[in-house]
């Protein structure tokens, strides 16, 4: 059965400027290159699901610029419903500047623009494409009010849930984390969530119980290049990443959630075999350049498997 996933979040245009190293401050440093792509949490995530051939609809606002029409076509080219996308005529497309160093590391600065002005009326808008779906995802890059709304009503009517908390926030209302099925954080998030620092297996166990007392059931913590660790309700484990040699680690996490929102059963009973693939799918993308045009195909990803 084809999963359905709609994603709630952020449009961006992502700004790449290739760098040695980060300047350090007063200081003036030439790049080497500096490219212009699609991009966004959002974005990326559900063009992911999209590639895994998952029937993938967005929920997000553009401006009406050149940079809103570039996202609207990178959508459509990976047959992502749009009909849910809401065009700003007096805000600007959210951006992203993206300082990648030499070594594949990345430090984001995000100017949220339309991202910002997503409405609860525009969640209500988008009502059928939330009931109708399998999994509905969402991140932090747009109004936590807007969240809610869109899972308030994916609850209501038995979708599953996944947040993504990114950028990471300690000001999370309660009652968003009590209709949170599954949440995906990376060791930085699961700390300022938590108030306790990921370093090794024991201390993700520690965070998983906490979750739970926030009112989150299921937990996903991705650790970059070790791989991730998972708590359910049917158990705990972690699950190594593949070795490769990475060139820009831009859209890995949001690779590997909507990697994840296309595989998983709602049941979690393939947890495992969700997040290896996850993993193995995010190693590909770390292995290109930019968000967008690193992300893989499915056959891509079964490829790698020797499928």
């Amino acid at each position: 059965m084809t999963r359905k996933v709609t994603v709630l979040g952020s449009l961006n245009a992502d700004t790449i400027m290739h760098i040695e190293r980060l300047p350090k401050q007063g200081e003036t440093m030439a790049m080497y290159d500096a490219t212009t792509a699609p991009g966004g949490k959002g974005a990326n995530q559900a063009i992911a699901a999209a590639r895994m051939e998952a029937k993938t609809t967005f929920v997000g606002a553009i401006g009406d610029d050149q940079n809103g029409q570039m996202l609207l076509d990178a959508m459509i080219h990976d047959n992502v419903d749009i009909t849910n996308i809401k065009k700003r005529d007096n805000i600007g497309t959210g951006s992203a500047f993206i300082m990648l160093e030499k070594d594949g590391s990345n430090t984001i600065l995000i100017h949220g623009g339309a991202n910002q002005s997503l409405s609860i009326e525009d969640v209500k808008s988008a009502t059928d494409a939330i009931i109708n779906c399998d999994i509905l995802v969402a991140q932090f890059e747009t109004p936590l009010a807007v969240t809610l709304k869109a899972f308030e009503i994916a609850k209501q009517n038995g979708v599953f849930t996944i947040l993504n908390p990114a950028p990471a926030k300690t000001n999370i209302q309660p009652e968003l984390l009590h209709l949170t099925d599954l949440i995906v954080p990376n060791e930085t998030e699961a700390e300022t969530i938590s108030g306790i620092p990921v370093t090794d297996e024991a201390s993700m166990v520690a965070n998983a119980l906490k979750f739970r007392q926030l009112g989150v059931p299921n937990l996903i913590i991705t650790v970059g290049a070790r791989g991730a660790y998972y708590s359910t309700v049917n158990g705990a484990g972690f699950v190594p990443a593949f070795k490769v040699k990475a060139i820009d680690t831009t859209a890995a996490g949001d690779t590997f959630i909507g990697t994840l929102a296309s595989q998983l059963e709602l049941d979690l009973s393939n947890i495992v075999d969700a997040v290896r693939f996850s993993n193995r799918a995010s190693s590909i993308t770390v292995q290109g350049a930019g968000a967008l045009p690193s992300i893989p195909k499915l056959t891509q990803v079964k490829a790698a498997f020797g499928e």
